[in-house]
């Protein structure tokens, strides 16, 4: 309740610093076509971007921004934004990348029945949605690009160093016969498998279950999926963890060392986390927090839908 107070609170602030031309492409329907997206790549998307703000209006969708996140996974995602210049810069400013290129989009009437909003740009995308002031958090993604940027052999920015390292943690903790379960594929994929789809629940959950596992590794696997969920405010983490259950698998692609393509996955009955370097040199990062029958509020609204159902 509080939580839901809080971001209809920042999405009032927000849409009310907004011109009638602003307000138009910041504000949609509930329904709208556009609400069960997700586009982390550079890319078109709708919404408003916060080049077209001035200073109140873009901290207001800050603020917003960050009523879904924890303080760090906060901070995570203004190292991504602030990485789109250093990326430019590697690139030669070809591809006139800029940090601001990131949009603010709310569906419906913030404090309705049901409502929602999109925080969204390359290597960003958060999308919330609330129903009866119950928040349904994802998808969630942070990417990174560079994943890692180094000087005299130390590390300066390395915004998701924790999901990778605690990842190859895991994998390197676990007996041989353990890690040749959990090793699903000798090569990554491209990407992180469920990609920009809607839908996140037709991937087969695939390596090692939790259960097969030895305590430490049971701990290093519950530390990862913890880390996560951490991207969440407390409320929705620790009501999250309360649904999780043990019926987890770990699943690994490709080497296991650094500096090489590399992807994991952690999949629940209503989880499904994806990391995945997407890149020769290991250097560019991807990662999503999925719920497969909770992506875009799905949950909520189907117990909005039960109890509007019931009151007939």
């Amino acid at each position: 309740m509080i939580l839901a107070h809080d971001m209809r609170t920042a999405a009032d602030t927000l849409l009310g610093t907004l011109t009638g031309e602003q307000h138009a492409a910041a504000a949609r329907p509930f329904d709208d076509s556009d609400r069960r997206w997700i586009e982390y790549r550079p890319e078109p998307r709708p919404g408003l971007s916060l080049a077209d703000l001035g200073v109140a209006a873009r901290k207001a969708a800050h603020r917003l921004l960050a009523t879904a996140l924890s303080p760090p996974a906060y901070a995570q995602a203004m190292a991504v934004i602030a990485l789109e210049e250093v990326l430019d810069l590697r690139e030669g400013w070809r591809r006139g990348r800029h940090s601001e290129d990131y949009r603010v989009i709310v569906f419906g009437t913030p404090g309705a029945d049901r409502w929602g909003w999109r925080f969204e740009g390359h290597h960003l995308s958060v999308s919330m949605t609330v129903a009866d002031d119950v928040v349904s958090p994802a998808p969630v993604f942070l990417g990174a690009n560079p994943a890692r940027v180094d000087t005299a052999g130390r590390v300066v920015l390395r915004p998701l160093a924790a999901e990778e390292d605690l990842g190859r943690e895991l994998l390197l903790a676990m007996t041989p016969a353990a890690r040749g379960r959990a090793v699903v594929a000798d090569e990554a994929p491209y990407d992180i498998r469920s990609g920009t789809a809607p839908m996140a629940g037709t991937i087969p959950p695939a390596g090692i279950h939790r259960a097969d596992l030895r305590p430490g590794e049971r701990a290093l696997l519950d530390q990862l999926v913890a880390l996560y969920l951490g991207r969440l405010p407390d409320e929705l983490a620790a009501a999250y963890v309360d649904t999780l259950g043990s019926d987890v698998h770990f699943a690994w692609e490709g080497p296991p060392g650094p500096g090489s393509r590399h992807y994991y996955r952690i999949q629940a009955d209503d989880l499904l986390i994806e990391y995945d370097n997407t890149t020769d040199d290991g250097n560019h990062a991807h990662t999503v927090l999925r719920r497969p029958r909770g992506d875009f509020g799905d949950d909520v609204l189907a117990a909005h839908h039960a109890s509007a159902a019931h009151t007939l």
